[in-house]
């Protein structure tokens, strides 16, 4: 049955994380005159601090040198570090999503190579490099037809005991400080991961141009006669499916609603207004009191598709519904959550709009959340074809 209780472990990594936050992200992140101009410059060393708790390796398998939390405690960990600071928390959960997909794909020979690396170097982060500019068929769903079927413009051309890879790559999340990026090209068997470290010559990074519509880092990606060894190849493709996969962004979002919802309780306690606290008016009262409502709900909307991650066998025996959970979870937390970081930002008035103030912060960041990936949109879509029993065809298989 779907357990809400927490084990022991569970709740030492909620309350580690929560003090970390208070501790060492706030004061770096919240900074009134960080906040006035906008600087959403990476903490380096928050993180390398976040990484040597562990949290960069969180969901890698313990024999593979990692912690081995599974998907609820990374949702309640990423909640905790979006309650900080989103940025941080989108690297380190990004990061700490590939490590488990990525290694666990590895041969070992590919895991000695780059994974003794990745543990022993706090600032080791990885990034996964598959859509390309001008792609489209990333921006849309057509609704009850097959998708199409794209040749990846990215290619990797077999020379020897090596591959050639040309192209280019867009929207690479943690790509500008990763130091092994996972490109997907299309060889002569078809599509396929093949892994370059940054320091390979032919590849070149550089930031996303503005306007910044994302979390953490993210990056276009170069590559211009890239050379590396043929058992660079992976074997799994950048296709997943999202509708079951674990919903760390989704717990990214709830922790700034979160944030959100905690400075505006926090303030409503202290300002005085006719004599009383303002979170002793009704009109106050009530707006939170919702917020804590949307927040609740949203977060078992989470955990449920975190849980049924952690439990595939749920649908096969029909405990679950055959739905995809993740994301109708993410609809939901996406709509939901940005209305709470407005009506909690209402709480202070027009102190809420203020730019040295961390609410302005907090609804931008619940709107990227909101208008990033493919749209709530074209998810209804997704999850009206399930209703319907529509079956895409299988993802993409790595060539071998």
């Amino acid at each position: 049955m779907f357990n809400l209780h927490l084990d022991p472990e569970q709740l030492e990594f909620r309350d580690t994380v929560r003090d970390f936050v208070e501790e060492e992200v706030k004061p770096v992140t919240l900074k009134a005159d960080r906040l006035d101009l906008n600087d959403r410059t990476l903490p380096v060393e928050v993180l390398r601090k976040a990484s040597q708790m562990g949290l960069r390796t969180l969901t890698l398998p313990e024999d593979l040198g990692g912690v081995g939390a599974d998907a609820l405690t990374s949702c309640i960990v990423t909640e905790e570090l979006a309650v900080g600071d989103a940025d941080v928390a989108a690297v380190l959960t990004e990061t700490s999503a590939l490590a488990l997909r990525l290694f666990s794909a590895m041969t070992p020979k590919q895991r000695e190579r780059f994974g003794t690396a990745f543990l022993e170097d706090d600032d080791y982060h990885l990034a996964l490099a598959c859509r390309e500019p001008g792609d489209d068929s990333a921006l849309g769903i057509n609704y009850h037809r097959p998708a199409p079927d794209m040749r990846l413009a990215t290619t990797a051309t077999r020379d020897g005991d090596h591959w050639i890879i040309n192209g280019a790559k867009d929207c690479v999340a943690n790509g500008p400080i990763a130091k092994l990026i996972a490109i997907e090209a299309q060889t002569d068997k078809g599509p396929a991961l093949i892994l370059v470290p940054r320091d390979t010559p032919g590849l070149t990074v550089s930031e996303q141009p503005e306007p910044r519509w994302y979390h953490g880092s993210c990056g276009l990606l170069s590559l211009k006669d890239v050379r590396v060894a043929a058992g660079n190849l992976v074997g799994i493709s950048g296709a997943t499916d999202a509708g079951r996969a674990a919903p760390l962004p989704q717990a990214l979002n709830l922790g700034i609603g979160r944030a959100a919802y905690e400075a505006a309780l926090e303030y409503a306690g202290l300002r005085v207004q006719g004599g009383r606290r303002i979170i002793e008016h009704q009109a106050i009262g009530t707006k939170l009191a919702e917020v804590a409502i949307r927040l609740d709900i949203v977060r078992t909307a989470i955990w449920r598709a975190a849980w049924a991650s952690d439990h595939p066998d749920a649908f096969a025996d029909r405990s679950l519904p055959d739905m995809p959970l993740t994301t109708i979870a993410k609809v939901f937390t996406a709509e939901t959550i940005y209305r709470a970081a407005k009506d909690s930002a209402e709480c202070f008035g027009a102190m809420g709009v203020m730019r040295d103030m961390p609410l302005q912060k907090y609804i931008h960041d619940a709107m990227i959340c909101l208008h990033t990936g493919d749209g709530n949109s074209d998810d209804k879509l997704r999850i009206a074809e399930t209703l319907a029993n529509h079956r895409r065809g299988p993802s993409m298989l790595a060539a071998e």
